[in-house]
């Protein structure tokens, strides 16, 4: 098996939650109470508590950026991340940063985009040409 992650965080509505994380980016939703949601959150468990969400502040500089602290972000292939951002964008969502090509011609580049989901939560997701780059220096 290959590892995954699990993080478990606070959400302001589970309803919103499961029209966001599964309607929307398409995440296959777990098991559930009336407190919490889990989500396969592109091969990872993400654990939605009913609750107060974390505080963020936009005080990661990375290159031209700054982006919102701390943040959940996941790594996608291009054509998976090429079509997530089409998606994302036909739904109008409002991007902290827009699909935007990082570090071009330079070890690690990688296409990203930040958003927040409806509590505020800010995620980040990235796509690579190739997967040798996400750890390129």
């Amino acid at each position: 098996m290959q590892s995954c992650f699990h993080l478990a965080y606070h959400v302001t509505d589970l309803n919103e939650a499961r029209a966001f994380y599964g309607g929307l980016l398409g995440c296959r939703e777990g098991r559930s109470t009336d407190a919490w949601v889990d989500f396969d959150f592109f091969g990872h468990q993400i654990s939605l508590h009913r609750g107060t969400p974390f505080e963020t502040a936009d005080t990661g500089k990375v290159g031209d950026h700054m982006v919102p602290m701390p943040h959940l972000g996941v790594i996608l292939d291009m054509e998976s991340w090429t079509a997530l951002a089409e998606k994302l964008e036909k739904a109008g969502i409002e991007f902290v940063i827009p699909p935007t090509v990082r570090f071009k011609g330079e070890p690690g580049e990688q296409s990203t985009m930040f958003f927040r989901d409806p509590s505020g939560n800010p995620i980040e997701v990235k796509g690579f040409k190739d997967t040798k780059g996400i750890f390129a220096s």
